[in-house]
């Protein structure tokens, strides 16, 4: 019982020493690796995922992917310096390629480095559904999701090895096992990765607001993004992800206040959808 209590005490004191602030909530988030840490091996990757691939130059739709990635990162450093995070962006290196690859995917690792592939941008049809794409990508980083799901992830492995220490009997330590792996996946890291999810979908729209393009263009995104899929997802409570359904109307109900958001900014009309 003494060790037990010896585990618990010492991993309480990890995590509150291991917390970093969420500049959009304002809460306390794990934080077992520092920006430090993380932004360096991120860079690293990026490079050897560009290295890897076929990234496409010169064209109107890589110009694009540039021009809207940018107009966001304006957005997030206005917003951010409005609200009393100046300096915040200060160790983020921008950058912004579009690969040449038939997947319905892009993503922005922690520090700024960000990927679209061609094969999202019929689905996405105009800039406008590309900066909310732009948007919710940018805004992961920003918020630390990556570093947080990193910190959760070593949470969950060492309370599975505090278990598996403190339970002495074998029947009563495979059963941990089983039903702690399922049960931490279910009930912890699947939920903790939908919030994030639904987290980056409202920054993601009221900077998407606040560069100028009309945030009711990301639930229409979503729409067609439910119809690429063809229905093909698991049930929310197993998904990493918000179901379709879920989004779009989480999306239409933050609209109004993102345009208000952005209004603050002087920002009160929008670019017309138009094709890229």
């Amino acid at each position: 019982m003494k060790f037990k209590n010896t585990i618990v005490v010492t991993l309480t004191l990890v995590m509150f020493m291991s917390c970093a602030t969420n500049p959009f909530t304002g809460k306390k988030t794990l934080a077992f690796v520092s920006n430090s840490q993380l932004f360096p091996t991120a860079f690293a990757q990026y490079n050897q995922v560009l290295t890897e691939s076929k990234v496409e130059t010169g064209t109107a739709r890589a110009d694009m992917i540039k021009r809207v990635g940018q107009r966001i990162a304006v957005a997030a450093e206005r917003w951010l310096n409005a609200n009393g995070q100046q300096g915040y962006l200060n160790d983020y290196k921008w950058e912004y390629n579009l690969i040449d690859e038939d997947i319905i995917n892009a993503w922005c690792m922690p520090g700024g480095k960000i990927v679209f592939y061609t094969g999202i941008l019929p689905v996405a049809e105009n800039e406008s559904a590309v900066a909310a794409i732009m948007g919710h990508e940018v805004a992961h980083a920003l918020a630390n999701h990556g570093q947080q799901r990193m910190s959760a992830s070593y949470l969950q492995q060492g309370l599975a090895v505090a278990g598996n220490v403190a339970i002495k009997d074998d029947q009563t330590r495979n059963a941990f096992n089983q039903y702690y792996g399922v049960g931490s996946n279910v009930l912890g890291m699947l939920p903790f990765s939908r919030s994030h999810e639904t987290e980056a979908d409202k920054i993601g729209l009221y900077l998407t607001a606040i560069a100028g393009y009309n945030p009711d263009e990301a639930a229409n995104l979503w729409r067609r993004m439910a119809a690429a899929s063809s229905g093909e997802a698991p049930p929310e409570f197993l998904s990493t992800h918000p179901a379709n359904q879920t989004r779009i109307d989480n999306l239409t109900a933050l609209s109004p206040a993102a345009k208000a958001e952005a209004k603050k900014f002087g920002v009160t009309s929008f670019k017309p959808l138009g094709k890229y």
